[in-house]
């Protein structure tokens, strides 16, 4: 479904990604992990039309895509969170989730924006929520929020970035178990870019780890968890999963 071939990069001097390549096949949930500064939001942001690589491309089923603005890319069916949530405060949820909707699908009128709106807010448990500011939601709700804003686009490619960073245990694994119902009941592919081992691990089909801005291992979790190379870089001498 996506493949990203041979990209690069730069900020000034510094190369963020060297040659990165990697393929998500369809209804497949992949996890992006790796250290802070390894490449993982500028891969997003390529992806999504936010940055232009000087070098590769990005092909969506088949067609490339590589430097397409953020809007056109959103109409060809792919969607991602932002690690921190920037919703209009002073607009209601639903009204949050009804703009993305009319912004993600050409033509959809009001009421068809506010019926998608509504579906989505009642599969990620925010119906009752729909008419408050979505200043006044707390932590676990905007990121529900977010996730609903995405999703009213219709995305067939999710890319959720630290979905679940700041909740606490409990609230993790709800949201990790949304997210797999939205590769096994609605048929979505998606990336997770997590800090969160735990997260990754278990909902993961398959994890990709970026160290440096390079691609260092892929595989299973289980492949990845036990890789030496990723424990020295990422996980930890200690770590055990």
């Amino acid at each position: 479904m996506l493949e990203v071939r041979d990209v690069v990069k730069r900020f000034g001097g510094l190369v963020a990604l060297n040659r990165v390549s990697l393929e998500v096949k369809r209804n497949e949930l992949l996890g992006l992990i790796g250290p802070n500064g390894s490449g993982k939001t500028t891969l997003f942001n390529v992806v999504t039309g936010y940055y232009r690589p000087e070098e590769g491309r990005v092909f969506y089923r088949g067609e490339d895509i590589t430097g397409l603005r953020p809007h056109l890319i959103v109409r060809k069916g792919i969607a991602r969170t932002f690690q921190i949530p920037k919703p209009f405060g002073r607009l209601t949820v639903l009204e949050n989730v009804v703009s993305a909707a009319m912004y993600g699908r050409k033509g959809t009128s009001k009421r068809e924006a506010r019926e998608i709106a509504m579906e989505w807010l009642e599969y990620v448990k925010l119906r009752e929520k729909a008419h408050v500011e979505a200043k006044t939601l707390n932590v676990v709700e905007r990121k529900l929020m977010e996730l609903a804003r995405a999703l009213s686009t219709e995305p067939d490619l999710l890319l959720l970035d630290e979905l679940v960073a700041g909740l606490n245990p409990s609230e993790m694994m709800e949201v990790v178990r949304l997210v797999r119902r939205l590769v096994d009941e609605r048929g979505l592919t998606i990336i997770m870019v997590e800090h969160v081992m735990r997260a990754v691990m278990s909902a993961s089909d398959r994890v990709f780890v970026l160290h440096r801005g390079m691609k260092l291992a892929e595989g299973s979790p289980q492949e990845v968890a036990r890789d030496p190379r990723v424990i020295e870089a990422y996980l930890g001498e200690a770590a055990q999963v």
